[in-house]
């Protein structure tokens, strides 16, 4: 079995989601000092690849330390369906896929590829990425798929300033991980997975260790 890191390095100089504060990993105790080296971090929960749960779009939704392991660790269906600057995941996207794959299977974990991550670096990345329409959405939805995951940094367009998907999942109990790296070297539709969000108390969200096996 060969295991393989989907997740971004968290650093200072990581691009964040506009108006988020840039990580700070601030020195507190050294060596020299204090016999260890110890730094405290200061970030948001949603920084590089993580994990938002129904508690960020929904006032009553599940919240991190709330979602059980089985959610996190399980089988994932890779759907590569290549997207550039503001064009959406529909549901005619999805459809085409289960006719030359096969149906969907309710409860599944989808992880999208749409090539997007290569643009990290662009000042675009974050205002003009794709996401899924309401269309396909609601089509994962009547599906009660899992978790929806991207390699972009949300599962809605940038351009949709209301994060229609995001209420939608929130709303209905699906997990959603973003800002997923590596999906290209996946090389097979089906894979393991194991996407590991730290349990914080009450918090909307959380940075993952995200990890694919095959």
């Amino acid at each position: 079995m060969k295991h393989l890191d989907l997740t971004l390095t968290i650093s200072q100089s990581i691009p964040n989601f506009p108006g988020s504060p840039s990580p700070q990993f601030i020195p507190w105790s050294t060596i020299k000092d204090d016999c260890y080296n110890l730094e405290l971090l200061f970030l948001s929960s949603h920084t590089g690849t993580h994990l938002d749960a129904p508690f960020h779009f929904e006032k009553n939704g599940a919240k991190i330390h709330q979602i059980p392991l089985n959610r996190l660790v399980g089988k994932g269906l890779l759907i590569k369906i290549k997207k550039v600057k503001d064009q959406a995941i529909t549901k005619k996207d999805l459809l085409e896929f289960e006719r030359k794959n096969g149906k969907i299977q309710n409860s599944t974990s989808i992880i999208f590829f749409t090539d997007w991550q290569k643009n990290l670096n662009k000042k675009l990345y974050f205002t003009n990425n794709p996401g899924l329409s309401k269309s396909a959405a609601d089509y994962l939805v009547s599906k009660k798929i899992n978790l929806v995951g991207i390699d972009s940094p949300s599962v809605d367009l940038g351009i949709d300033k209301s994060f229609s998907t995001h209420k939608i999942f929130a709303k209905n109990n699906t997990l959603i991980v973003e800002n997923l790296s590596n999906l290209e070297k996946i090389p097979n539709l089906e894979f393991d997975f194991i996407i590991l969000p730290l349990k914080l108390k009450d918090a909307t969200g959380s940075p993952v260790r995200a990890i694919a096996n095959y």
